[in-house]
């Protein structure tokens, strides 16, 4: 027993008392970000903002820049969402739940593939492209990007891209160290597989109203 609680908490006895309560902290607001997405609620945003903030700084301090991109993109696309979701396109209406047409689904391939492109070249700046560790960072970043864009729009398909960038990452944090984080990742990927059935079912019930 003592074996697994030092592989899965034992480089926590390297790191500053603050540094583990703010993971702690941005671990908890993260997961209230992505249950408040999952109820379709606006709180969606400023819960992820807490939560990305903190994980700004310390995947900084880390020197983790994938990940530091991923948070900090995550934060300006949380102002876009913010502004999107609350939208009202007519008198009593604000943005609805709807899939992607066929515009988005371009601009999504282009945001993939520019993200790719942009983190290998940050990789590269920064001499950190040096291992299977920083493929599955350049992976996620951009799996994650298409997610947080298409959530921002409230598109259903963005918990697919959750989902796959949810179970690359448990596996991929806990390698790094970072449990907590990668306990987050797991109980996020279970919040998104129910986000996608609970958004699924209100478009089947929209469609039958209509």
């Amino acid at each position: 027993m003592s074996q697994i609680f030092d592989f899965l908490f034992g480089q926590y006895a390297e790191y500053q008392t603050v540094d583990i309560v703010l993971e702690i902290i941005a671990v908890v607001f993260g997961f209230l970000s992505v249950w408040f997405s999952k109820q379709n609620k606006i709180w969606v945003f400023p819960t992820g903002m807490i939560s990305t903030v903190l994980f700004v700084y310390l995947l900084f301090k880390w020197e983790l820049l994938g990940d530091m991109m991923i948070n900090a993109y995550y934060f300006i696309m949380s102002v876009y969402g913010w502004f999107v979701w609350t939208r009202k396109v007519d008198e009593t209406h604000v943005t609805p739940i709807s899939r992607t047409i066929s515009k988005e689904k371009s601009t999504s391939i282009l945001i993939f593939i520019a993200t790719l492109i942009f983190v290998f070249t940050v990789y590269k700046a920064f001499d950190k492209w040096n291992g299977w560790v920083a493929y599955a960072d350049t992976l996620t970043t951009a799996i994650f990007f298409v997610g947080m864009w298409l959530m921002a729009r409230r598109k259903i398909e963005n918990w697919i891209f959750w989902i796959i960038g949810d179970i690359i990452s448990v596996p991929l944090y806990l390698y790094k160290g970072f449990t907590f984080t990668s306990f987050q990742y797991l109980g996020f990927t279970v919040i998104a597989i129910f986000g996608y059935l609970a958004w699924k079912r209100y478009l089947n019930n929209d469609l039958q109203t209509a």
